[in-house]
């Protein structure tokens, strides 16, 4: 599984915890930092998180 390093340096650069992205994004924190460390996330969940911040969802993807 790959490292989403780059999720983790946007999320930086807005100053924001995992447990606020997770918070805003409507899931677990826990799932969150899967998804940092590499879990690709659902298309429903990508978007919301993409949206928290301000991102583009397809990212997650690539």
């Amino acid at each position: 599984m790959k490292s989403n390093s780059w999720l983790v340096e946007i999320r930086m650069r807005k100053q924001l915890t995992q447990k606020e992205v997770a918070n805003l994004a409507g899931i677990e924190r826990s799932y969150y930092t899967k998804i940092e460390n590499g879990a690709i996330p659902s298309v429903k969940v990508a978007k919301r998180i993409a949206e928290v911040l301000e991102t583009n969802w397809t990212f997650f993807y690539e």
